[in-house]
């Protein structure tokens, strides 16, 4: 699977976990160099709290386009520091 934004490859993997119909790409899959730290954070029941990245490609920011779970709560353990997209950030085989 490859996360693609702007031209861009911002992540590929053949090991994505798939939750709520979203691609997980494992920590390392991740093109770092389109990543930035937002300072954006969600709750989710079942998940736990979600931190965001913005995605910047060429100058162009997409803020809080991929979002992860440093310290998933125990049912989504699986998940932990994965990284998942949306946003406009397309999801292709």
């Amino acid at each position: 699977m490859k996360a693609i934004w702007n031209d861009a490859v911002l992540a590929e993997s053949d090991e994505t976990i798939v939750v709520e119909g979203n691609h997980y790409f494992p920590p390392d899959a991740i093109n770092k160099a389109y990543f930035e730290e937002s300072n954006k954070h969600t709750t989710c029941p079942w998940k736990g709290l979600a931190s965001y990245y913005d995605v910047v490609v060429e100058g162009e920011r997409n803020p809080g386009a991929a979002w992860y779970y440093p310290q998933p709560k125990d049912a989504a353990k699986q998940i932990k520091d994965h990284v998942a997209f949306w946003r406009g950030v397309k999801i292709e085989a």
